[in-house]
């Protein structure tokens, strides 16, 4: 079952059975560390929401603020 992180990061879930325990986005197979990757690569918001459908633009910025 997934586990919001904390309360501060309810986007960000922690799940044994989804990516190896990793935190991800929303209990999705999108690792948190695979999102600030692409950031850190230099695809824009909108190009990262054109790949992954899934994703909305608020799971971005949970990203970046669960890093910091």
């Amino acid at each position: 079952m997934e586990t919001p992180v904390s309360a501060a990061h309810p986007r960000i879930t922690i799940d044994l059975n989804i990516c190896h325990g990793q935190p991800t986005v929303r209990g999705l197979r999108y690792p948190v560390q695979n999102v600030l990757e692409y950031l850190a690569s230099g695809m824009t918001e909108a190009e990262i929401l054109a790949d992954y459908e899934d994703l909305e633009a608020e799971d971005l910025r949970a990203c970046q603020a669960y890093a910091a």
